[in-house]
This record gives C-alpha cells, sequence and structure tokens, in this order.
C-alpha cells in the first residue's frame, strides 16, 4: 500500500479542520497567544529533529526509513521518537485552539491515528533490521509519543 507523506497528512488535516469549522470568529488575544506559542515550540521540535537528522548524514524521508544510515538518538530525540510528527501534531492543535472550535479536534485524531498505526508501524520494523539491538534499546528507553518522563523538567 502506498503511504503519503506526513505533511502531506497534516496538510490534509489541517484543511479538514478549516471545512469542520467554517465559520470560526477571529480568536480572542489570549486563544492566539496560545496557538502561538503551540505553534513555535512545535515547529521547533521538528525542525530541531530534523537538522539533526542532516547534521549526522541520515535521511529524513519517513517513506524510505531503510535508507537511515544513523540511529538519531540525542536532543529531542531522546524526548520523543517521533519529534517531527510530534511537531505536526503540535502544529494541528496550535491550528485547532486558533479556530476555537472542537470539531477542530476531529482532524488531530485522525492524523495522530493515521501516523501512528500505519506510518510509524511500518517504520519500526525497517529501523530494527538496519540498527537491531541499538534500535531495540533506544524504544525501550524513549517513548513513541510524549509521556510524563519526557515532559518532566530536569528530568
Amino acid at each position: 500500500m502506498k503511504r503519503l507523506p506526513p505533511p502531506v497528512l497534516a496538510l490534509a488535516a489541517g484543511f479538514a479542520q478549516r471545512v469542520l469549522t467554517p465559520d470560526t470568529p477571529r480568536p480572542s488575544a489570549a486563544r492566539a497567544l496560545v496557538a502561538g506559542a503551540v505553534a513555535a515550540t512545535s515547529a521547533g521540535l521538528a525542525a530541531a529533529s530534523a537538522s539533526q537528522f542532516r547534521r549526522q548524514g541520515t535521511t529524513v524521508d519517513p517513506l524510505d526509513p531503510s535508507r537511515a544510515v544513523v540511529l538519531v538518538t540525542t536532543g529531542v530525540n531522546a524526548v520523543t521518537r517521533n519529534p517531527m510528527y510530534v511537531g505536526m501534531v503540535g502544529l494541528l492543535v496550535a491550528n485547532a485552539v486558533r479556530r476555537g472550535a472542537w470539531a477542530g479536534a476531529l482532524p488531530v485524531v485522525a492524523f495522530v491515528l493515521v501516523i501512528d498505526r500505519l506510518q510509524i508501524a511500518a517504520e519500526e520494523p525497517a529501523l530494527l533490521a538496519n540498527f537491531g539491538a541499538d534500535y531495540e534499546a533506544y524504544r525501550a528507553s524513549v517513548p513513541r509519543w510524549l509521556d510524563r518522563r519526557s515532559l518532566a523538567i530536569g528530568r
């Protein structure tokens, strides 16, 4: 089964948010501030991970993870195994907050389910084949998404 690139799926989810919440009023200053902070943090998380992948000379192509030549486990990748996907989810959450309608959360949930069940499920066997015990150890110590341990300040 041919998969779409996750950024395309995120854009589709953003479009679905717009379709599901067509007449949302202009966000309040507080809502705009929260949405902006979530968006900036999320974009920074994804960009930091992509930059780290490039610096280490490995692929960021999610459709062919077998091409990965380095297992990136430091920086934001020490907090979550999928910081680029977490960043995309955060951008969708920020858009839902900005739009101010609960219906805007539905595409976020759909995006997470598709990424978790189809995209990541296809990536993990390829990473295990490439990196074996190192990937197993990484998978055992770092959550797929985020959890209380990864959000703890100062660990």
